[in-house]
């Protein structure tokens, strides 16, 4: 009678086994017995200890938790919920080295199996190759933050290859562009003629730096001198003594590091009587007054894409400033940063509209659906040029835009560029005067 028991136990348990690994993921489906349909996995692989990074996928899970608030992305006939992953590549710390990021981009690959990528790497130099990592993964890729216009180039050498990289971010051509606009307005509303340029030594910012060397030589200004600084470096004294000798009018500060706010400080206590006009990361938050105790006044600093200041000529930029406040506080809202939050935040409704067009997950057509985007964002009109790099311009209605805002006490940030945005006019500072 024991043997028979025992045989009929055993009988029993292989007919549940079948069952029992269903219910435990041993089976995939769409839809799990209990947890509804099976959710579009996000991934965030980016610099977290960066002000870029963590606001940027801070952005991404706002607009992924208003999406899901209204029921998900249709895929086939049913919504189905979105879901990030992230992971810390470190990219914006001194001395990682490149493949340190590239192989945290490939854990979270091999890993989370994510179905789309969104923000990205954050420093150029791992971008380029993080193409290659994409392409052989094929993974739609949509980065926010790295900046060199070499992603272009590469893409264009091999459409094919490279079809699954996108980016929703400004570019170093675009800043560029914006920022000789600026100095022609500097030209010809003050007379200024002579400037200093400080970048940071990595790519986007060197890449900046020689564009910017060429437009002010083009356009008859003289370039008092050009200095370099590695990451993590501290003191500027030496270049700020250069352009306060060589009495430059504009100093030109290019740098997506945390240490380059005393830049700012420096200039003030050796009273330099010099304009900054460029791109200070940690002076681009609204909180950036508080931090540098007042020595922000009158720099104009770029927000690269809007988003993070709300601009009034772009009513979507003010709807996401109120929403992040809201779901952040007050205090975080004021802390983001100019560079990554605001594309990084559309870039999820990008996606889910292709996700939505393709009426699937396969990558080729969300690609395909990717590349005919036509839609309003925070940062203006979204639509990508045959090299997958959303195209910027002055006009919010037909481009997305940057933006540029100089600091005025008592430590307000006001909009003075593009003129479609600007809701003052650049003045000189105290100092200055």
């Amino acid at each position: 009678m024991k043997k028979k028991s025992l045989a009929l136990i055993m009988t029993l348990l292989l007919l549940l086994m079948p069952l029992a690994l269903a219910g435990c993921g041993g089976q995939s489906s769409d839809k799990g017995a209990q947890n509804g349909p099976k959710p579009i996995v996000i991934g965030v692989p980016t610099s977290l200890g960066s002000i870029e990074g963590a606001d940027s996928l801070r952005a991404v899970e706002l607009a992924v938790e208003e999406i899901n608030a209204k029921g998900g992305v249709p895929v086939g006939g049913e919504k189905r919920p979105l879901k990030v992953v992230s992971i810390d590549d470190r990219g914006s710390e001194p001395g990682v080295p490149v493949h340190d990021a590239l192989a945290a981009l490939e854990k979270m690959i091999t890993e989370e199996k994510p179905d789309a990528i969104l923000v990205g790497t954050f420093r150029s130099e791992v971008l380029l190759s993080a193409m290659d990592l994409i392409a052989k993964y094929k993974i739609p890729y949509i980065g926010s933050i790295a900046m060199t216009p070499e992603f272009e180039k590469k893409l264009a050498g091999d459409p094919e290859k490279y079809k699954y990289n996108f980016r929703m971010g400004l570019n170093a051509v675009y800043l560029v562009q914006y920022l000789g606009k600026t100095m022609e307005f500097m030209g010809k509303e003050f007379g200024f003629k002579k400037a200093y340029i400080v970048n940071q030594d990595v790519l986007w910012a060197e890449g900046t730096a020689k564009g910017l060397t060429k437009w002010f030589e083009a356009n008859g200004w003289e370039v008092v001198g050009r200095d370099s600084y590695p990451t993590g470096a501290s003191d500027f004294s030496a270049s700020l003594t250069k352009a306060k000798n060589g009495k430059a009018q504009i100093i030109v500060p290019i740098f997506d590091m945390p240490q380059s706010g005393i830049l700012l400080k420096q200039a003030r206590s050796m009273q330099v009587p010099a304009l900054m006009v460029g791109f200070i990361s940690p002076a681009a938050p609204g909180s950036g007054w508080k931090t540098f105790e007042g020595a922000v006044d009158g720099l104009v600093n770029f927000q690269f894409e809007i988003g993070p200041m709300p601009v009034k000529s772009v009513p979507k930029s003010v709807e996401f400033n109120q929403n992040y406040g809201k779901k952040y506080g007050e205090e975080m809202r004021l802390k983001l940063s100019g560079h990554g939050p605001g594309p990084a935040y559309d870039s999820v409704y990008v996606l889910a509209n292709a996700i939505e067009r393709a009426g699937s997950l396969n990558a080729d057509a969300v690609v395909k659906a990717l590349e005919t985007t036509d839609m309003e964002g925070v940062i203006g009109k979204i639509k990508f040029n045959d090299k997958h790099q959303v195209i910027y311009g002055v006009n919010p209605q037909e481009t997305a835009i940057g933006s540029a805002f100089q600091w005025k006490a008592p430590g307000v940030r006001v909009p003075v560029f593009p003129e479609v945005a600007a809701e003052a006019k650049t003045e000189l500072p105290a100092y200055m005067k």
